[in-house]
C-alpha cells in the first residue's frame, strides 16, 4: 500500500511541476481542447466536456486525455469551475455554484457546434459535480452521458480530502478555504440532497470508472451509482495489476481506453489490452 501510495504521490508531484513550469497553465485549455470551430462528425456526434477535480484545473487535469480525445475525432471542450479566475487552483468554490458554471458553459459548446446533447467525463469532484446540474439545473435534456471517473459520489472521509491535499502539496484547514470539500465529506448535507430520491435522473446513462487504490475517495466503493443506466466498472476487473490511485488514474491509459469505450457505446470492445491499451 505504501508503494501505491508513493507512486500516486510521485504522478501528482509532476503534474503540478509541470504545472508550475509552464507546461500547463490554469488559464490555457489542454491541447486538443476548446477549438470552438470544431463541428462533430457523425461518427462522434456529441461534443464531450471535461470537467476537472478538486484543487485541479482543465489544462493540468486533462494533459493526456484531451488530446487523446481530439485524436480520436471528438470535439472536446474544458473549463475552469469553483476559483479565481486564471487562479491555478480551481474546484474549491461552492458546488452548486460551480454547477451554474458548469450548465452555463455547456449552452455554450451545444450553440457553437449546434450539437443536441454532450456527454461529459469528470474526475473526482468533476464527476459528481454534474450530477447536480443534471437533477438541479435542467442539464438531463442536455445531457446523453456522464462519464465518471474515480467521483466522490456518495462523499469520502475527511482523511481522503487531506490525503489529496497532501498529494498536490497543500496544507492548511481544507474545510475553511474549501467549500467544495466540506460538501465531498461523507454525510455532509449537499451530499444527502444531491442523493435524496435516487442516484440517477432518467434519460441520462452513467458510467463510473474507479480504482481499488483510491486514497482519497474513502471507500473507493462510494464512487459507484445505483439506479438504471448504470455501470460501474473497477479498473482492476480490466487490469488486475494496475496500481493507479486517485491522482495517476487520469493519466493510465488503461482508464483512457476505458473512458473511449464509454463514449463510443456503438462499438464492439473486447477486453482492454493491459499492456498496450491504446494500442
Amino acid at each position: 500500500m505504501r508503494f501505491r501510495v508513493v507512486v500516486s504521490a510521485l504522478i501528482g508531484a509532476v503534474l503540478i511541476s509541470s504545472a508550475f513550469t509552464g507546461t500547463a497553465h490554469a488559464e490555457t485549455s489542454p491541447h486538443g481542447a476548446n477549438d470552438w470551430t470544431c463541428k462533430p462528425s457523425a461518427a462522434h456526434p456529441r461534443p464531450v466536456v471535461l470537467v476537472h477535480g478538486t484543487f485541479e484545473n482543465m489544462a493540468l487535469n486533462w494533459l493526456k486525455i484531451a488530446p487523446l480525445l481530439q485524436r480520436k475525432g471528438y470535439c472536446v471542450f474544458a473549463l475552469n469551475y469553483g476559483g479565481t479566475e486564471n487562479g491555478l487552483i480551481q474546484g474549491t468554490g461552492d458546488i452548486a455554484q460551480s454547477a451554474q458554471q458548469l450548465s452555463a458553459f455547456v449552452d455554450r459548446v451545444l450553440s457553437v457546434t449546434q450539437a443536441p446533447e454532450v456527454d461529459i467525463v469528470g474526475h473526482s469532484q468533476g464527476g459528481m459535480m454534474p450530477r447536480y446540474y443534471l437533477k438541479f439545473l435542467s442539464g438531463a435534456a442536455k445531457v446523453h452521458k456522464l462519464v465518471g471517473i474515480v467521483p466522490s459520489n456518495h462523499g469520502t472521509s475527511l482523511s481522503g480530502l487531506v490525503a489529496l491535499g497532501n498529494l498536490l502539496g497543500l496544507t492548511g484547514p481544507l474545510t475553511d478555504a474549501c467549500p467544495a470539500c466540506g460538501q465531498q465529506i461523507a454525510g455532509s448535507a449537499f451530499l444527502a440532497n444531491l442523493n435524496s430520491g435516487g442516484d440517477t435522473v432518467s434519460g441520462v446513462d452513467y458510467a463510473v470508472i474507479t480504482t481499488r487504490y483510491d486514497e482519497v475517495v474513502t471507500p473507493y466503493t462510494s464512487a459507484y451509482l445505483s439506479g438504471p443506466g448504470v455501470k460501474n466498472i473497477l479498473l482492476q476487473d480490466s487490469c488486475p495489476f494496475d496500481l493507479s490511485a486517485h491522482v495517476g488514474v487520469i493519466v493510465d491509459p488503461v482508464v483512457q481506453k476505458l473512458v473511449l469505450n464509454e463514449l463510443d457505446t456503438s462499438a464492439s470492445h473486447g477486453r482492454v489490452n493491459c499492456l498496450n491499451p491504446l494500442g
